[in-house]
């Protein structure tokens, strides 16, 4: 593992983060659906999941190094041209030393344009315009490293080398060779050329592999762990300290084997998700139901389940009506009840009824394979913990090896010491300095906490929001869908101009009906055996309602604000809307150039589960605030009932916006939580953006800060709770980590410290730090 991975000067990063100045978040439509119909009626935001544009700057993680490069490096100079994508499988390439000496390498080739590093799966992207991939692979050759092309359209998550088969004897061969070289050495049972040869089996057995990659780094003027063993024990053999050179190069290689299985559950803790899905499906072909590989399967098949069996894709169901346990993608504890017309995801268990589904996604774009994509990006970015222990082992690492060379050289030459007690002290101080356990503290907490957070259907786009959720102070939430359910009924119906009669509700249908927004599907719903008329010139007034010509005549349908702006509210009216505003309902109102033609009153219900997150941030010590385009009367009746601290309604998306900003500039740290088109500038703005049940929904998951894969409200104190934790144990393995350190450190100028004491203590802390850090699979 890399302690010290310089960058290539030849790269830079290819960015991805956005300019929220500049950006018009308003203009976009972030959601999976086609909303050029879409309205707004006496509401504050469509009904798309909508999540807000990433605010950060995400680099790949460095799961042991101090290098920032990021998951994708674009070659200084590079042709502007098209170039082709060659896809590489690299067996070794699973931490940053690994990345650093292939960046530093085909960064200087000719013809390659870009470089996308995919540690967790150990697969390499190039683009690039050579005429054939052989450079490319004996390049990497050259870094003694495997490279093999993976075909195209084969899956890149999937398309794996043949596992080595290591033999375990080399390594029991070094162990007991350094036991027997300790053992004669201390009873000098035979000759100094006798422990030598021993000494020498031992390094050799088991330590080839560090003294090539160690070989391979200095080359590359890379001091990684592997150098710095390398020197530690070469410089022991030197000056005869044959016994404790084999046992070094032994206890340094049983590390790095515990180490790495303690790395592979961290870095594969989501990879258990991808055996959710199963093999096969029984599809309906020519009339026949036929078991066949899911991959194969087409949209728009047909595809049965039975009651026990795991669902394999995405789709609509079509026939039956069953429970699903929908834990694997939404956390949800409860089975969720499907019928005719409900979605249903891959990797989730039918457990009651047969179902027949409509497949709506293939099996590589599937809800679950887009999480298990997310969270292997969001393992690629690394939190500002890990960004400042990486700056910190970038001037780490040289100052030590600095230190040694004048621990090793100024004491002898000026102040007469003797020449073997301070060159061993020095290459003590090299093995016991080795800020591999500092810098692998973090990855690990990180994708532990991930992991974790995705089990219980929190999906966190980065160690950025895991690690900055716990100092939030301040919640703002949207209304619709996300405090309450979001299927508001019609209540009231007040007809205002005698003379329309009946024409006032199959005008009002027909305009509503137009729409997917809540509240007009509830008017739509309750006029559904009325007669629907041709809209002609139909326009969503956004945050504020519709507007349409029926018959030939131009009516409106918005709520209490557009019918003020129209300056048609009298005092009468205003009388009945506060009336019925007060109550928590939303009132719609229908009118023409005459003037308000019928009144409409919808209420929507609050979830239990809001009531209870509400208390759950309380005890936190996270206020609340709800922003709402809905009336003041209804805000302030809905935040009563769950317990909000604050609510305003009559908002705008840039009314959002500015009360977000508002509380800003109080100091405080705020999250936004919602479901619709007019939160993009709040939710983009906030420093986490929360998307409300993003399951099934391509934009959420894509673009989320922190996605909530059902519309659970109760999952945002879990998801604070969890980040309090992982910045908890971050502490802790930092703290760990130098503190174990200072201590050998003295004890190595102190002179009583010994080489394989300094890789116990080298090992012994590591693996702390792993373990700690592996607690937050368990949360």
């Amino acid at each position: 593992m890399s302690d010290s991975v310089p960058t290539s000067s030849s790269l830079k990063p290819a960015h991805d983060s956005h300019n929220h100045a500049e950006h018009d978040h308003a203009g976009h439509d972030h959601s999976a659906h086609d909303h050029a119909d879409h309205d707004h009626a006496g509401h504050d935001h469509g009904r798309a999941k909508l999540t807000p544009v990433h605010k950060h700057d995400h680099a790949a993680h460095a799961c042991c190094s101090h290098d920032s490069a990021p998951a994708v490096v674009t070659i200084d100079g590079a042709s502007d041209a098209e170039g082709q994508l060659s896809s590489f499988r690299i067996e070794a390439m699973d931490c940053p030393t690994e990345q650093t000496l292939i960046q530093n390498k085909l960064g200087k080739m000719k013809g390659i344009q870009k470089l996308e590093f995919n540690l967790i799966n150990r697969v390499l992207g190039v683009w690039h315009e050579l005429p054939s991939t052989d450079p490319i692979r004996d390049a990497i050759g050259s870094l003694g490293m495997q490279a093999d092309l993976i075909e195209e359209g084969a899956d890149k998550e999937t398309a794996s080398l043949p596992p080595a088969n290591k033999p375990w004897w080399p390594l029991a061969l070094s162990g007991v060779a350094a036991l027997a070289a300790e053992v004669i050495h201390f009873t000098n049972a035979a000759p100094t050329w006798v422990v030598a040869i021993v000494a020498l089996i031992a390094i050799f057995s088991g330590g080839l592999t560090t003294y090539k990659k160690g070989w391979i780094a200095l080359k590359n003027f890379n001091l990684n762990i592997n150098a710095l063993m390398s020197i530690a024990v070469t410089g022991a053999v030197l000056i005869g300290q044959w016994p404790e050179a084999a046992m070094v190069m032994f206890l340094f290689t049983v590390a790095e084997l515990i180490e790495a299985k303690s790395l592979d559950r961290a870095r594969n803790a989501i990879g258990g998700l991808m055996q959710l899905t199963p093999e096969t499906a029984t599809v309906q072909q020519n009339g026949e139901w036929r078991e066949i590989e899911v991959k194969s399967i087409e949209l728009g098949s047909i595809v049965r389940v039975k009651p026990g069996e795991r669902i394999g894709l995405d789709g609509e169901v079509v026939a039956g009506q069953s429970s699903i346990d929908q834990a694997p993608i939404t956390g949800e504890s409860l089975p969720v009840e499907k019928t005719v017309g409900d979605k249903v995801f891959a990797g989730t268990i039918n457990q009651a009824g047969s179902l027949e589904y409509k497949v709506t996604a293939a099996a590589n774009n599937s809800t679950l394979a887009r999480i298990i994509h997310a969270v292997e990006a969001a393992q690629g970015a690394r939190a500002p913990t890990q960004r400042f222990v990486d700056s910190f082992s970038k001037i780490y690492t040289p100052a030590v090896f600095a230190l040694a060379l004048a621990i090793a050289i100024i004491p002898p030459l000026f102040m007469g010491a003797a020449w073997f007690d301070w060159i061993y002290r020095a290459l003590v101080l090299l093995v016991v300095a080795c800020p591999c356990a500092l810098v692998i503290s973090t990855p690990v907490t990180i994708v532990s906490g991930l992991a974790a957070a995705a089990r219980k259907g929190i999906l966190i786009k980065g160690g950025v929001y895991l690690e900055m959720g716990h100092k939030h102070d301040y919640l703002a939430l949207d209304k619709t869908g996300t405090i309450t359910h979001g299927k508001p009924v019609q209540t009231d119906y007040v007809l205002l101009d005698a003379s329309l009669g009946e024409q006032a509700l199959a005008i009002s249908a027909s305009l509503a009906g137009r729409s997917d927004h809540p509240v007009s599907q509830a008017i739509a719903r309750a006029a559904q055996d009325g007669t629907r008329l041709p809209v002609e010139a139909f326009e969503a007034l956004a945050g504020l309602g519709v507007k349409g010509e029926v018959q030939g005549r131009l009516y409106h349908l918005g709520n209490h604000r557009l019918v003020h702006d129209a300056g048609y509210c009298s005092a009468e009216l205003e009388a009945q809307l506060e009336a019925l505003e007060s109550q928590g309902k939303t009132v719609v109102l229908l009118f023409d150039a005459s003037g308000p033609l019928a009144l409409f009153a919808v209420a929507d219900t609050v979830k239990d589960s809001s009531r209870e997150a509400i208390e759950q941030l309380h005890a936190l010590g996270v206020k609340t605030m709800m922003l709402t385009g809905d009336n003041p009367h209804t805000a302030k009746a809905i935040a009563a009932q769950v317990g909000i601290d604050q609510a305003q309604g009559n908002l705008m998306p840039t009314d959002k916006l500015q009360a977000i900003e508002a509380l800003y500039a109080q100091n405080h740290r705020v999250g936004m939580v919602g479901d619709g088109i007019n939160d993009a500038p709040a939710l983009a703005r906030a420093e986490i953006g929360f998307a409300m049940a993003a399951a099934g929904t391509d934009t959420a998951i894509e673009t989320a800060d922190v996605a909530l894969m059902d519309d659970d409200l109760r999952k945002i104190p879990t998801f604070i709770r969890l980040s309090r934790d992982t910045a908890a144990v971050l502490k802790q393995n930092i703290a760990l980590a130098l503190v174990i350190k200072l201590i050998f450190l003295a004890v190595t100028f102190a002179g009583m410290a010994t080489m394989w004491m300094a890789v116990f203590a080298d090992m012994g802390v590591s693996l702390l730090v792993v373990f700690n850090g592996l607690r937050l699979l368990k949360k």
